[in-house]
């Protein structure tokens, strides 16, 4: 039986059963899956979410870059492809 007051199990059980990942048996494909799936989890919940103080400092600077057209923004997908393959290429 699960007695739960608020929230869902996984929040809850993680107050008193750590999630550990095995990291060290884990493809880079697994781990950026993981990020992906920890983010998409992150960025439901708006109100929960700051970004670190260095963000904004980062997304000035990147903004200068696309300025100066030293940098382009593109599509996400076209992005996390580039990183599996350099990812895939540095084993």
């Amino acid at each position: 039986r699960c007695f739960l007051a608020e929230g869902d199990l996984v929040s809850n059980l993680s107050a008193i059963m750590p999630l550990t990942l095995p990291l060290t048996k884990m493809t880079p494909e697994d781990k950026l899956r993981a990020m992906e799936d920890l983010w998409t989890d992150l960025s439901q919940d708006k109100k929960g979410l700051e970004s670190p103080s260095w963000h904004e400092g980062a997304l000035r600077e990147a903004e200068k870059l696309v300025a100066a057209g030293k940098a382009k923004f593109g599509p996400w997908e076209e992005a996390k492809g580039r990183i599996r393959r350099k990812a895939a290429r540095a084993l």
